[in-house]
């Protein structure tokens, strides 16, 4: 197992924690992404999850629906992904990233774990869990967005940068340069 693969099944791990932990009551609730309630959240990071296995000629198959079984829909995509990155030969499929050449481990590691990381975040907040994000996952996920830039900033993805408050903690810090208002 690959340090992009052990990283991918922590998050993946504490992201089906999370979704364990919301009561019925709270899927319902908005998440921090305009739009979006909590069972939305769920149903675009597996979605997300699809999109990759996609790039390199995988896919989810035939899953739950994150609208009926958000659990069950998120247990199979991060399934078929971790099957994916434990197999060296899959983990090290090519294919034109939205940067540029990459490999599916690769993208994994930086757009799919940063996602969890993020997305974990959202969906915490939309169903009043414990919300702290791990402060390696905090510098990593910093380190592979601040050069993205303004590149990150449009709807399907990111909005505007917003001013984080005078003595933020660093999470607070990056989730503001990421355009959440904490």
């Amino acid at each position: 197992m690959s340090e992009a693969s052990e990283r991918y099944a922590r998050l993946a791990g504490a992201f089906a924690d999370k979704i364990a932990a919301i009561a019925d009551d709270k899927w319902s609730s908005p998440s921090p992404c305009d739009g979006w309630d909590a069972r939305a959240v769920v149903d675009h990071v597996v979605s997300t999850q699809g999109m990759f296995l996609g790039f390199v000629g995988q896919e989810l198959g035939d899953i739950p629906s994150a609208g009926d079984d958000p659990a069950g829909a998120w247990d199979a995509a991060r399934a078929a992904v971790q099957a994916n990155l434990d197999d060296p030969a899959k983990a090290a499929a090519e294919f034109e990233g939205f940067m540029g050449p990459t490999t599916f481990e690769k993208s994994v590691d930086t757009f799919l774990n940063t996602d969890l990381v993020v997305h974990g975040w959202d969906l915490a907040r939309a169903a009043g869990l414990d919300d702290t994000i791990v402060d390696e996952d905090i510098e990593r996920v910093r380190r592979y967005m601040e050069p993205l830039g303004d590149n990150l900033r449009n709807p399907q993805a990111f909005g505007p940068e917003v001013e984080p408050a005078a003595g933020a903690s660093e999470q607070d810090k990056l989730l503001a340069f990421l355009g959440r208002r904490v």
